[in-house]
């Protein structure tokens, strides 16, 4: 995911995060929120391909425990 963020989907986000413990949720069905164990939290819109902004995000938030 860092060293290619382009044509990333929702789906393998998921996978991603449960794999790293993040907890998540499709409240409204647009946007699917990532919650890091320290409570941090990302909000990722559910459309395809996802914008790399968000993958960037996506990573600091499993790595560090981090969003914006």
């Amino acid at each position: 995911m860092k060293l290619n963020p382009l044509d990333w989907r929702i789906e393998s986000l998921k996978s991603v995060a449960e794999a790293y413990g993040l907890v998540q949720r499709q409240p409204g069905g647009s946007h699917v929120i990532f919650r890091h164990p320290n409570g941090a939290m990302l909000s990722v819109p559910a459309r395809r391909p996802i914008k790399p902004i968000y993958i960037k995000k996506f990573v600091r938030l499993i790595e560090e425990g981090i969003a914006e």
